[in-house]
């Protein structure tokens, strides 16, 4: 029986295979991700916004809380349909539910960020429903898992706890008037919950029969949606420097972003993830949480470039060492950060690498010490676009050693 006349039909959620040859992500899984390059848009847009206005604390309290929001909605249907896709009508309409939520939770991204400057209280309200609609079709993904997949019950019904505590304790937060301080303070438990459910459920029930490969493609094609925010934010500062036509300055600038962007694509896929992942499945969640704080580096370095373009026209509050600053820190957090996973996922440390660290940080303090000394951000954007090129060229030379020597040491 062919594939078009079997998706006439529900299929059982049995699991799919882990081991499964050429496994690789799906047209709808591309198409759910479309999704979330608007709310990671929607997310850098704001950020940059609240940067130039100078509300720099409050942009990053809220892009955390984005950030967060954005990146567990993503994983949580990333890794259910790693062991569960069965791509019937069903499982179809409810992904396109999915989806719905995830634009909803975008549309309430401004006002959550307005009001954590401006309000005495947390205006999340939108951005709840949004994942109300999101859980009640993962609710609902897993109540088929359940009823097909009788092994795994234990931590089918576990999931499914954490998710329904969890929504629930959301939506009381967001109908409470708190203050916003008292209103993230409170965030903790629900957000305890949604992260520790799925580690016991794993650990204690025996897990799901998640894809490696698969699930590493899956991130990586995230991670490149991620970088697009970093061209998108050149773009608009090649837009702004432009108007008066194009010159070496505009150039320049475009060598800036695209090599930064570039290099950052480049570094991250020098680490062999789903051969590691493959090797080592009792370490998915350091690899597959450790990737939030990546999402959101990546991002806010976009973000960064954006809030350049506003320097460029003249609409920041913030001075020349303060655009640069919004620039290097993302992207010098998205460097430790890649090492710190690198180390934790593959429980191993390579002297090279602090080599390579201590390489990648002299390039991002040296355009913050040149817009100090007034260097036009042009010249120190370029500059600090060689940052991730350091451990670029050091693995291009001497790190694909060090994954050699990683994935034998995994494998043994």
């Amino acid at each position: 029986m062919s594939d078009a006349t079997l998706r006439h039909r529900t299929r059982p959620m049995r699991g799919r295979d882990p081991h499964e040859e050429h496994r690789t992500a799906t047209t709808l899984e591309l198409l759910f991700d479309l999704t979330f390059v608007i709310a990671f848009g929607t997310a850098a847009y704001e950020l940059s916004h609240a940067l130039v206005e100078d509300h720099v604390v409050a942009g990053i309290a809220g892009f955390a809380f984005a950030t967060f929001g954005i990146s567990w909605a993503w994983i949580n249907f990333t890794w259910f349909a790693s062991a569960y896709d069965t791509d019937d009508w069903l499982y179809r309409l409810t992904t396109m539910l999915q989806m719905v939520g995830v634009l909803v939770f975008a549309l309430g991204l401004p006002a959550m960020f307005k009001s954590i400057h401006h309000g005495d209280t947390l205006d999340n309200d939108v951005m709840v429903w949004g994942y109300v609609v999101m859980r009640v079709a993962m609710v609902f993904q897993w109540w088929r898992a359940t009823r097909h997949d009788r092994a795994r019950r234990g931590a089918h019904r576990l999931y499914l706890g954490s998710i329904l505590v969890s929504q629930a304790l959301w939506c009381v937060l967001a109908v409470v008037d708190l203050s916003v301080t008292t209103t993230f303070v409170a965030m903790c438990v629900p957000l305890l919950i949604e992260v520790g459910g799925p580690i016991i459920a794993e650990r204690t029930f025996g897990g799901t029969p998640w894809h490696a490969h698969h699930i590493a493609e899956r991130y990586g094609l995230m991670v490149i949606i991620a970088l697009g925010e970093g061209l998108i934010g050149t773009m608009a500062s090649l837009t702004a420097l432009a108007e008066d036509g194009v010159d070496t300055n505009v150039a320049l600038l475009a060598a800036a972003g695209t090599a930064m962007t570039f290099g950052m694509w480049w570094t991250y896929f020098s680490v062999p993830h789903g051969e590691i992942l493959h090797a080592r499945r009792d370490r998915s969640f350091a690899w597959g949480y450790g990737h939030m704080p990546l999402f959101g580096a990546i991002v806010a370095t976009g973000a960064g470039l954006h809030a350049a373009a506003y320097f460029l026209e003249g609409e920041s509050r913030l001075g020349l060492v303060g655009i640069v600053l919004t620039v290097a820190i993302p992207l010098g957090l998205y460097l430790l950060a890649l090492y710190l996973f690198y180390a934790i996922v593959s429980a191993t440390f390579d002297p090279f690498h602090l080599l390579l660290l201590a390489g990648s940080a002299v390039l991002i303090v040296v355009p913050v010490v040149m817009a100090a000394r007034d260097v036009d951000v042009t010249t120190c954007l370029l500059v600090l676009a060689l940052a991730p090129w350091v451990t670029v060229v050091g693995y291009e030379i001497h790190g694909y050693r060090h994954n050699a020597e990683v994935l034998a040491a995994l494998t043994d």
